[in-house]
């Protein structure tokens, strides 16, 4: 034999309260005025003790029933606490990002925030890798890919170019005066680790860029990420590579400068990347189109072609 209460009976119990009358309580709950009385009668001979005393137009509770009360309304407001908080956790919509390391520190962190207050119903997941991966066989809504534009299976939208500038801090920039392309080439550089083949544009493709056929002649360091390099940069290192716009806010707050040489932009760039016939929605599509306005924002362009 089973001494616990029916919760559906605390539940009639605290209406019964709230309301002082029977009758309004089977209203509320859509059943019948003797089957609430029936269900508190049974309550109160499972107590021992009367919770009401009954009166011509309704009930009055009594001290033990007031007792009663308010522990089965703490309990019942932590219930109704934990099921709304697992009814909104069932209904948020959790999107998946997959980019590398450089673009979710540089660019899109510091603008989440503004996605988020735009659809504050919508949980953002970034994960991150250093190195190219197959979006079709990971589980992620969208990547933001470094390459040429081609990955088979998929769309690829462009968002932003391969434009590159030297960066180091301003003490160090000033230690070696306005340089040339030469005199970068003899500076202590940082270089981006790659474990395969190298995607991303390299000193020695700056340098033949800008007419300088001979390799750095000063210190070098390897860092395994670019967040990494950007750091030792901006601690005075070294100087790196720096890919805009990813590092525009660093160099308009100073704590990286560039020499004044020219841009050396590649085919190559950041792209959206989503797999051929995978479902989007409206979540999903507000946040392509929410990166793909603000990428046009930083370049100053319109929004990317499909390839």
């Amino acid at each position: 034999m089973t001494t616990d209460v029916p919760l559906q009976s605390l539940v009639l119990f605290a209406s019964a309260v709230r309301h002082l009358n029977f009758t309004q309580v089977a209203e509320e709950y859509g059943t019948t005025q003797p089957a609430v009385s029936q269900r508190i009668a049974a309550l109160e001979k499972h107590l021992g003790t009367a919770l009401f005393r009954r009166a011509h137009r309704g009930v009055a509770l009594t001290p033990e029933g007031a007792a009663l009360y308010d522990s089965v309304c703490d309990h019942l407001a932590a219930i109704q606490t934990a099921v709304e908080r697992v009814r909104t956790r069932k209904l948020r919509e959790v999107l998946t990002v997959a980019t590398d390391f450089a673009f979710a520190n540089f660019w899109l962190m510091p603008r989440l925030a503004a996605f988020q207050e735009l659809r504050p119903e919508l949980d953002v997941r970034i994960v991150t890798s250093q190195n190219g991966f197959d979006i079709r066989g990971e589980p992620v809504d969208l990547a933001i890919s470094f390459g040429t534009g081609h990955w088979p299976g998929c769309n690829a939208q462009r968002l932003l170019p391969e434009v590159v500038v030297p960066v180091c801090s301003p003490a160090l920039l000033a230690r070696h005066g306005p340089a040339t392309a030469h005199d970068v080439m003899r500076m202590p550089l940082l270089h981006l680790e790659s474990s395969g083949p190298v995607r991303w544009l390299t000193w020695q493709d700056w340098g033949l860029g800008h007419g300088v056929a001979e390799a750095g002649q000063g210190q070098s360091l390897t860092l395994g990420n670019y967040p990494l390099v950007i750091q030792a940069a901006v601690s005075g290192r070294g100087v790196a590579l720096g890919w805009r716009p990813l590092v525009d806010d660093l160099l308009r707050d100073g704590q990286l400068a560039s020499p004044p040489l020219p841009e050396l932009a590649t085919p190559r760039g950041y792209y959206l990347v989503r797999p051929h016939g995978r479902e989007a929605g409206r979540a999903l599509d507000s946040l392509r189109d929410w990166i793909v306005a603000e990428c046009a924002q930083s370049t100053g362009t319109g929004a990317g072609a499909a390839a």
